[in-house]
C-alpha cells in the first residue's frame, strides 16, 4: 500500500499541535490550551461535515455538466457575461473559503478560463449571500454597497491580470 507524503505531514502537524495543547494544559496554561484545542476541534468537525458534501456536489458537477457548456459560458472566449456567471455562482455558494478551491479546480478542469476562476475566488471571499446578510444586518446597506463597489472591480482587475499572467507562463 502506497502512503501519501501529504497525509503523513498533516498527521504529524496534527500530532504536534495536540502535543502542545496537552503540554499547555500540563504546565499551567489551561485556559489558552483548552480554548485552542476547542477551536481546533471545532474547525476539524466543520471540515468533516462540509468537505464530503462539497466533494459530492463537485462529483455531480463533473459528471452531469458537459465541458462544452462550461467552455461556452465561462471559457476564454466567453466575454463579459462570464463575470456575471462567476459572481452569481460565488454568491449562491455557502461555506468556508477552502470549499471554493475544489469548485475552482473542477471549473478549471472543465475549461473555465483562469481569469474567471480568480474572479470567482475573489467574489466568493467577499460576496457570499450569508455573509452579506450578516454584514447588512450589522453595518447597513450603505456600507455593504460601498464595500462591494470598491472590492468587486479590484477582484475583476486582479482576475484579468492573473489570468493573463497564467496564460503567459503556460505558453
Amino acid at each position: 500500500m502506497k502512503t501519501n507524503p501529504r497525509s503523513i505531514i498533516s498527521l504529524g502537524a496534527t500530532g504536534v499541535f495536540l502535543f502542545f495543547c496537552a503540554w499547555g494544559v500540563w504546565f499551567g496554561h489551561n485556559d489558552f490550551a483548552i480554548r485552542s484545542a476547542n477551536s481546533y476541534l471545532g474547525f476539524l468537525k466543520e471540515m468533516f461535515w462540509v468537505l464530503p458534501m462539497m466533494f459530492l456536489l463537485i462529483g455531480v458537477f463533473d459528471v452531469w455538466v458537459p465541458r462544452e457548456i462550461v467552455e461556452r459560458h465561462v471559457g476564454e472566449d466567453a466575454g463579459p457575461i462570464a463575470i456575471l456567471w462567476m459572481i452569481l455562482l460565488a454568491m449562491l455558494q455557502a461555506g468556508p473559503l477552502y470549499g471554493a478551491f475544489p469548485v475552482a479546480a473542477a471549473l478549471s478542469k472543465k475549461g473555465c478560463a483562469a481569469k474567471y476562476i480568480f474572479i470567482y475566488l475573489g467574489a466568493f471571499s467577499v460576496m457570499k449571500l450569508p455573509m452579506l446578510s450578516f454584514e447588512i444586518t450589522f453595518l447597513g446597506w450603505k456600507f455593504s454597497l460601498v464595500r462591494l463597489m470598491f472590492t468587486l472591480p479590484v477582484f475583476i482587475t486582479i482576475g484579468y491580470i492573473m489570468g493573463r499572467h497564467r496564460a503567459y507562463v503556460v505558453q
